[in-house]
């Protein structure tokens, strides 16, 4: 069954996408919301996509791999967005990511 035979990668794409959750919403409680702005944008990007690709290995598609590679692209810009930032959502997020996209990287491969 697919959803096991991806259950790593899987379970790091929907960690990932709680993570950018949390953190978007916790950059939107910040005083300098406006300097956030592409953190919370990458955030949301991130967690649409790592949702997707979980959907689409649990279902097995065809396309779960290249899905994936896109999928390690937005984590490893969201990571890089979020590392800049001190605050722990921020870093947790980054860390989040990071994971995630090593985790699609060796899915694709």
């Amino acid at each position: 069954m697919s959803h096991e035979k991806y259950r790593e990668c899987i379970d790091a794409c929907n960690r990932c996408a709680n993570a950018c959750d949390h953190c978007s919403t916790a950059c939107l409680k910040e005083d300098n919301v406006a300097q956030m702005q592409n953190c919370i944008r990458l955030d949301m990007d991130c967690a649409a996509m790592c949702r997707f690709a979980a959907a689409a290995m649990a279902r097995g598609s065809d396309f779960a791999d290249r899905i994936c590679q896109l999928c390690a692209e937005i984590c490893e810009a969201c990571a890089k967005e979020c590392s800049q930032y001190d605050s722990q959502h921020c870093q947790a997020c980054a860390q989040a990511c990071s994971e995630c996209a090593k985790a699609c990287r060796s899915m694709a491969a």
